[in-house]
């Protein structure tokens, strides 16, 4: 995975239920694991924005509910410090689903802004999304 030019803070403990902010057909996931996660031996893993994690789908079309996708992790609550010295923060938490390994976006569209953090490293999940912030 690419760097992202900010450093976000820990935000999701395993466990976290997030919104599916593209038109796959998930309402509500929970998050599972984190992939490629950095944290200590034998810690708890977490996920901030940008992050590629696994979620299980809990509210959505039936043949999707209990199902396991890759997503991006596109908006958080807790606020983060980019380089520029600005502080972000978004209304709700939010993941994209992904279709395969290569990071394509299993929706068509996003709804919503996402951070410009999930553009750096995951471009085509940029390319379905309206507003970048």
């Amino acid at each position: 995975m690419k760097p992202v030019s900010a450093k976000p803070t820990r935000a999701f403990n395993l466990g976290a239920y997030l919104q599916v902010a593209d038109n796959s057909g998930g309402k509500i996931a929970k998050l599972v694991s984190v992939k490629k996660g950095k944290t200590t031996k034998r810690r708890q893993g977490y996920a901030k924005v940008a992050d590629w994690v696994k979620v299980s789908i809990r509210k959505g079309i039936p043949d999707m509910k209990g199902k396991i996708f890759d997503a991006v992790i596109i908006r958080q609550k807790k606020a983060w410090r980019r380089k520029t010295g600005e502080r972000i923060a978004f209304e709700d938490n939010a993941v994209a689903i992904l279709k395969d390994d290569k990071g394509n976006p299993k929706g068509t569209q996003i709804k919503g802004p996402i951070a410009r953090e999930v553009l750096e490293r995951w471009s085509s999940v940029g390319k379905i999304a309206k507003i970048v912030v």
